[in-house]
């Protein structure tokens, strides 16, 4: 089974640039969803045992991708949603899709804040990247653990993306780091990171509003 495909939003929903976004994702759920049916389609006219099971691998992985695709899609209105359902849902399609497999548990811990759906949105990406991050840089081939943890109060939110890693010896604002920032600073926030023999901290601080 592909994943949901979304329906175009009424116009006056979304403003051009986020009619464009909405669309452009809109396009990729159908590829995806396409080349998840034919992947389906060729696994049932598989007659070789090995192959049949190969072609089931790669459509799971495939749908564990939509699926992180589908969490981090723009939001279709400004409505107030739960930060931690939002997070909890990112964080499990990408530990489906990335981490299972490189054998990196992924732990999410925090209670629940509202926040504007667009903001959410943005926060997902940032959580997102430096998830991702973290399994691509901070082990090798032994695996290891990945902490989110997030608390707010009325007027902040902060959220802490944690590896117990190798670390990263001289840490500098790369490519991707800069453009976290830049979406944290869209946000009135701010992120930080800091790197030692035992793992990398990333915090992620923004106003609540």
């Amino acid at each position: 089974m592909g994943p949901a495909i979304e329906s175009p939003l009424p116009e006056q929903t979304l403003d051009g640039e986020g009619l464009l976004l909405h669309e452009f994702y809109h396009r990729i759920n159908n590829e995806f969803a396409s080349a998840i049916g034919m992947l389906s389609l060729a696994c049932t006219c598989a007659v070789d045992g090995e192959a049949k099971i190969a072609l089931e691998r790669v459509q799971q992985l495939l749908q564990s991708y939509a699926q992180v695709h589908h969490a981090l899609q723009m939001p279709e209105n400004r409505n107030r949603v739960d930060v931690a359902g939002y997070l909890h849902e990112i964080c499990e399609a990408i530990r489906r899709s990335k981490l299972d497999a490189k054998g990196i548990d992924l732990i999410v811990t925090g209670g629940t804040a509202q926040m504007q759906a667009d903001r959410c949105w943005r926060l997902g990406l940032i959580v997102s990247e430096l998830v991702t991050n973290a399994a691509r840089h901070a082990f090798k081939e032994h695996g290891g653990l990945i902490r989110v943890e997030f608390r707010a109060t009325t007027k902040s939110f902060e959220c802490r993306v944690l590896d117990n890693g190798v670390g990263i010896e001289n840490l500098r604002a790369g490519r991707g780091l800069k453009i976290l920032r830049a979406l944290a600073r869209g946000l009135g926030g701010t992120i930080e990171q800091r790197s030692g023999p035992h793992g990398t901290t990333s915090v992620v601080l923004l106003s609540i509003t």
